[in-house]
């Protein structure tokens, strides 16, 4: 009897132990676990006085083949998502984890209200430039990461600077995206969770430029020769920069917005106007006014970076 009773203590003992310890490991798996994730698009400026609008028509957003929830075909004019400025397109339940599978889809045919073209740059006289490209899915090269437990807003930042091409003729411009795999390349995305900014004026008290632009790279990775001579099959010229600012004419404001953690260096150049058009011209010589290394500005999540600098002069 006592070898029965001393059996079953250790049967209910083992019994009880076990449920305990599959119970603690679902409480710790969270691969069930879901979090709504908020899609949004912005764009790096595009360098023509003559633009003054580039639309584009998303007909789908999908992640690893799921489409947006609350997504439906709009039209939207990249030119004014400057400077931090988003539209929001949709959202998604995904589990905590890094997203590659990302895809865009465009209508170049007709608009979200069924006029046409679907794509075009809007021209200061008024003109409608068609902008097509040789498919519809634009398959992104770049990846996110979803959080557990946090606000999560993807950034879709489709950069004009280096989707849209001008080719010049005698008629005057005419505006295309540039090659499928240029404009696949042309699109990042991030996380908003773990991005900074840097923004700041430029004063340009010797007046070296029509306009400047100010860029963003990963602190290390700029070539002069390189980036300034253009490169790829569209000739694209500063190719490597994470984003770029136009430095405005009025108030020498910039911004770069959504930069991912890390170190960046910051590039600034001047661009000579002919008619419509801003040409590059040189690099410029800038300063920092509080003594910030231009070089080397750690950025990390949710910082604000104050990055005023004087121009004295071209390179």
């Amino acid at each position: 009897m006592r070898h029965l009773f001393k059996s079953s203590i250790l049967l209910l003992a083992t019994i009880f132990l076990t449920q305990s310890c599959s119970k603690d490991d679902n409480e710790g798996d969270m691969s069930g676990e879901t979090y709504n994730t908020t899609f949004k698009i912005t764009d790096a400026p595009i360098d023509n006085a003559n633009v003054e609008g580039v639309f584009v028509t998303i007909t789908d957003v999908r992640v690893d083949g799921n489409s947006l929830e609350g997504f439906s075909t709009t039209t939207v004019n990249l030119a004014a998502l400057v400077n931090g400025q988003t539209a929001t397109l949709g959202n998604l339940d995904l589990a905590a984890r890094s997203y590659s599978n990302l895809e865009l889809f465009l209508d170049y045919e007709t608009d979200a209200d069924g006029n046409s073209p679907g794509c075009y740059v809007a021209l200061a006289n008024g003109e409608k430039d068609k902008l097509t490209a040789t498919a519809n899915k634009i398959s992104v090269n770049d990846a996110f990461e979803v959080f557990a437990n946090t606000s999560n807003e993807v950034i879709f930042d489709f950069d004009l600077r280096k989707t849209i091409k001008e080719e010049q003729g005698t008629m005057g411009s005419d505006f295309e995206f540039v090659s499928m795999s240029e404009l696949m390349a042309g699109i990042r995305t991030v996380n908003e969770e773990t991005t900074g900014e840097i923004s700041g004026t430029a004063n340009d008290a010797e007046n070296t430029s029509d306009r400047i632009v100010v860029y963003a790279y990963e602190k290390g990775t700029f070539n002069a020769e390189t980036e300034t001579s253009g490169q790829g099959e569209s000739n694209v010229t500063f190719k490597n920069a994470v984003t770029s600012s136009v430095v405005s004419n009025t108030t020498g404001s910039y911004t770069l917005s959504f930069l991912e953690e890390g170190e960046y260096e910051l590039v600034f150049a001047s661009y000579a106007k002919d008619g419509d058009v801003f040409y590059f011209n040189a690099l410029l010589e800038a300063e920092s006014t509080t003594g910030l290394n231009l070089g080397a500005i750690n950025v990390s999540s949710a910082l604000q970076i104050s990055a005023n600098v004087t121009i004295t002069g071209t390179k």
